[in-house]
């Protein structure tokens, strides 16, 4: 499943209908559990399994309690009696790596929503409006423990098989570095290396690892958008090399080296005219950015008339199957002042476009 579809799924079912991501790591679990989060306005309440002990989760014995009643109860750990008193999107992350006594009572918390009892015998139950997403590395390369199908058929279960655009629009909207999602635009191959293919405890690439380069280079003042087209700075590579393996940092630094800095949204929207011999010269994975960042633009600002008209010379400049995208692009962010602008410009001609495509 890609991310688009979880994203359509995961928040809109009911809250009592918990969510079971699988896939291998890296590949954004931990993300899609806080999209889900930010689009219930819930707070996200991470819980890593792998790293607890069984009363970590089940709760410890009320000693002081039961030198007063008599009657045995068990402290909850916090994050479930938050869980309890508020709404909110719990994770539990890494289940099937847990230590087995812990993996029963997530069970216990996935089936009944509820653990624990109080000193008349009444367990602690989930807020009803409580969300809980699960998720479990899958994959030849991970030592984990299966779970029972009983248990599988108690979630909405989603094996997660993220694409390169699922990432590059992740890393667009978070803004991730121009040039650094360029080179993953240009060379998918890159993104992700399954793991059980290479040399056992080879570096391999993973979406994940691809946004700690970003922050990595960003933070030491060697940003890809910032250093484009000269020599790599020292320990360019090695940052490089440290998080995604030797054959995607080569590919990587090569990249960046080489790189001619791409047009932005601005150059097309105020100097059109100016570019349009270099952009008649770009292949067409710079044009398809270059379609990008002018829908990324139309979607947050009202373009002037002047602007409106330099874009639809862009459009009028491109094969028919490009300027339907862009036409698609604008459109779908809802602006409708842009909107507008643009149909009165090149509306007919997308229509043409349109008519050609299916007569051929």
């Amino acid at each position: 499943m890609d991310i688009k579809t979880f994203n359509i799924v995961a928040p809109n079912l009911p809250a009592e209908i918990a969510v079971l991501m699988r896939g291998p790591t890296g590949v954004g679990k931990s993300h899609l559990g806080k999209a889900v989060a930010k689009a219930k306005d819930l707070p996200f309440v991470d819980v890593r399994l792998s790293i607890m002990s069984e009363g970590d989760v089940g709760g410890y014995p009320d000693i002081e309690g039961m030198k007063e009643s008599g009657i045995m109860t068990m402290c909850m750990p916090s994050w479930f009696i938050r869980a309890c008193r508020e709404p909110v999107v719990l994770m539990l992350d890494e289940m099937n790596r847990a230590l087995p006594g812990v993996q029963q009572s997530a069970f216990q918390l996935v089936l009944d929503r509820e653990l624990g009892n109080d000193k008349d015998g009444n367990p602690y139950r989930l807020h009803p409006e409580t969300r809980i997403i699960a998720a479990v590395n899958h994959g030849a390369e991970y030592d984990v423990n299966e779970m029972d199908p009983a248990l599988l058929r108690r979630f909405w279960v989603c094996d997660l098989v993220p694409t390169a655009d699922d990432w590059i629009n992740w890393a667009t909207e978070h803004a991730l570095d121009a040039v650094l999602v360029d080179f993953i635009r240009q060379h998918p191959e890159h993104l992700r290396v399954d793991p059980t293919e290479v040399e056992a405890g080879t570096v391999c690439p993973n979406p994940a690892s691809w946004h700690r380069v970003n922050d990595a280079l960003v933070a030491m003042q060697m940003a890809p958008a910032n250093v484009a087209g000269n020599k790599r700075p020292d320990g360019f590579y090695a940052v490089a090399l440290g998080m995604v393996g030797t054959e995607a940092a080569i590919a990587f630094t090569d990249f960046v080296e080489g790189y001619e800095m791409v047009l932005s949204a601005e150059d097309i929207l105020n100097d059109f005219d100016q570019h349009r011999d270099t952009i008649a010269g770009l292949g067409n994975d710079r044009v398809n950015a270059l379609i990008e960042k002018l829908r990324n633009h139309c979607a947050d600002n009202t373009w002037t008339q002047a602007q409106a008209n330099k874009a639809a010379a862009f459009a009028k400049s491109l094969p028919g199957e490009m300027m339907v995208s862009l036409w698609n692009g604008v459109s779908a962010t809802q602006n409708m002042p842009n909107i507008q602008k643009m149909h009165k410009l090149i509306g007919s001609d997308v229509v043409k476009a349109v008519q050609t495509s299916r007569n051929l």
